[in-house]
């Protein structure tokens, strides 16, 4: 007896092949189009591996593995070129209708793709902040060494050093690259240059500088060689003080100099938060919306969603204070939650250990649900871990790293606990299934493990919406499958999807309504539980990160909208499994492509 799989992939196959062949095109035509298209598609994604060892240790190659990417104006051009070249290339010798289904759809997001790219050279170059809290070299460097460039043998060890030896050369490129972004005004605000300095000074901390301990670098560095047990005693504290030697020659006066940079760039900087300061700051907000929603909802559009959400979540919150007992406004209930000591674990050592090994206790319990769930499920392992004390002060809350593609390096899920009264335990649940299972792991390691499709769209297709969306929406379906049983854990899900909700608002509030900073973080505290810092470091995410956190709310919406779609229409042939299979094996697309998947399932499954 056939499967209900199987079947819906015949009908799903046919339903391409009857779209073919509507073309005229003979399908044998079509199949030898299609692979050479793929073929294609391949040669150029490796073209580009090629000329980046930093993409080639992400996906555990070691061709490169003692060397930076090059980033300077040179470069740009260069990439620039080749994006025209590709352009032309693939419009003069693939035509759409000659291509199968799947096919079709990558010529499509990498048109798209490289028609924006083409814009934004010519209209946005320059219009980022190179150095900020959420991100940047001074701290992804560091970052990078520790956590990507594996060590597991001799030879990777003096790569490693060959990397550091070269960090001055990194450092150059930043300052270059920080000069033309302040030619054009594109300054980041002052709150931002303490973390920034801060983050960079912690750099500079322990032996062989100064200070209590060692130094992050340093200490991670040993600690993988000293679980080589192909290496001697000697050789290992040979590699080590050539490190030190490093550190000191390399690494210290080049982050002095930067720090040296920053502390000059603060006194041109303003607090003025939003990118509408820029020249055409409006139209670059547009474009950014665009970008990251995969939509073409205006700024208006966006805060209205926002705002509805907003009242929708807090009706549903006052639901869940009357079914706990307490008797008080809503404010009055988020101030209870934020101050109860019994939603917290302790802000210590022992805290953190405990707050990670029920992380991990969520994670296996959802682990074994899968199958109710999911036809496809990552082959990638998971990690859960603390993010590490010499970024905690600036990283995020919780987010998730993705695995190497040959399995040398687990997907993983990092919680923040530097603070751990930003961390309640009401939120652990959403937390972990978002960044974790069925979130951002296995949506992330099941697109890189499709078999059949090119490497653009399994490795290196990323749409924030879709990829966000998807993590919202992995909160969300936990609940209809009987978790959250505590109330105050769905509370949790509803104050991180209400957190979702007011980035719509807050994020358009401050790029296109000239917010102030202290605006955006008074509309948190007044309609969220969140904890002030939280507030605060969401609102300087919000300035430096335009558009990026309207995604979340934008792509669940999306996904709950086609999920019901589905139901409706196929009624009792609906499953939830396809549903999802149809979602997560195509990679990440843009909304509008994941609609039309959706549609053709349907259509499919109605056949």
């Amino acid at each position: 007896m056939r499967s209900a799989l199987f079947i819906f992939l015949l009908l799903f196959f046919y339903s391409c092949k009857n779209s073919n062949s509507k073309s005229g095109i003979p399908e044998e035509e079509i199949l030898a189009n299609t692979e050479r298209f793929n073929a294609a598609m391949d040669e150029i994604y490796n073209k580009h591996l090629s000329y980046s060892p930093v993409a080639q240790t992400y996906e555990g190659l070691k061709t490169n593995n003692d060397k930076w990417d090059i980033n300077n104006d040179s470069t740009e051009l260069f990439f620039h070129e080749m994006d025209k070249a590709e352009l032309a290339f693939l419009k003069q010798n693939f035509v759409l209708a000659s291509l199968d289904h799947q096919a079709q759809l990558t010529y499509r997001m990498y048109i798209a793709k490289l028609e924006e790219s083409l814009y934004n050279y010519e209209h946005w170059r320059d219009y980022y902040y190179p150095v900020n809290q959420m991100f940047g070299s001074h701290t992804w460097f560091p970052s990078f060494l520790m956590n990507v460039h594996t060590i597991s043998s001799k030879a990777d060890a003096e790569a490693w050093l060959s990397r550091l030896s070269k960090i001055d050369v990194k450092i150059d490129e930043l300052l270059a690259q920080l000069d033309k972004c302040t030619a054009k005004g594109v300054i980041a605000p002052k709150f931002v240059y303490p973390y920034v300095i801060s983050d960079c000074n912690n750099l500079l901390k322990g032996a062989p500088f100064e200070g209590v301990g060692t130094n992050p670098l340093i200490e991670d560095f040993s600690m993988d060689l000293n679980e080589l047990d192909s290496l001697s005693e000697l050789e290992k504290t040979i590699l080590i003080d050539s490190a030190n030697t490093l550190m000191l020659q390399v690494f210290k006066p080049s982050y002095e100099k930067l720090i040296a940079y920053l502390k000059d760039l603060e006194l041109k900087a303003d607090d003025n938060a939003g990118v509408w300061k820029f020249e055409n700051g409006n139209q670059y907000y547009l474009d950014r919306l665009k970008s990251t929603t995969t939509t073409d909802y205006t700024p208006q559009e966006i805060y209205d969603i926002g705002m509805s959400e907003i009242k929708r979540i807090h009706a549903e919150m006052e639901d869940i204070m009357i079914e706990v007992g307490f008797e008080g406004s809503l404010q009055e209930f988020f101030k209870y939650v934020k101050t109860n000591p019994d939603l917290y674990y302790p802000n210590t050592d022992e805290g953190r250990e405990a707050y990670l090994a029920k992380n991990i206790e969520i994670k296996d319990a959802m682990e074994a649900k899968l199958d109710e769930l999911f036809i496809t499920k990552p082959k990638a392992a998971l990690e859960v871990r603390r993010v590490e004390p010499y970024r905690e002060k600036s990283a995020g809350t919780a987010f998730y790293n993705s695995p190497a593609p040959d399995g040398s390096r687990p997907g993983i899920y990092y919680a923040n606990l530097y603070d751990m009264n930003s961390m309640p335990i009401y939120e652990m649940e959403a937390l972990t299934y978002h960044e974790a299972i069925p979130g951002h792991h296995m949506q992330l390691s099941i697109a890189q493990e499709i078999e059949n499709l090119p490497l653009f769209r399994t490795r290196d297709a990323h749409y924030t919406s879709y990829v966000e969306g998807w993590g919202l929406y992995a909160e969300f379906i936990p609940k209809e499958m009987g978790f959250y049983t505590d109330p105050y854990s769905d509370f949790g899900r509803l104050s991180m999807e209400l957190f979702r909700a007011v980035r719509l608002v807050v994020d358009v509030g401050i790029h296109a309504k000239k917010w102030t900073r202290e605006e955006g973080i008074q509309f948190y505290l007044d309609n969220t539980p969140n904890s002030d810092d939280e507030c605060i470091s969401m609102v300087e995410r919000h300035i430096v990160m335009p558009s990026q956190a309207t995604a979340y709310k934008i792509g669940q919406l999306k996904i709950l909208e086609l999920r019901e779609r589905a139901k409706d229409e196929l009624k009792d042939l609906f499953d939830i499994r396809e549903f999802h299979e149809v979602v997560l094996t195509n990679g990440s697309v843009p909304l509008d492509i994941l609609e039309e998947l959706v549609d053709t399932y349907i259509a499919s499954k109605k056949e």
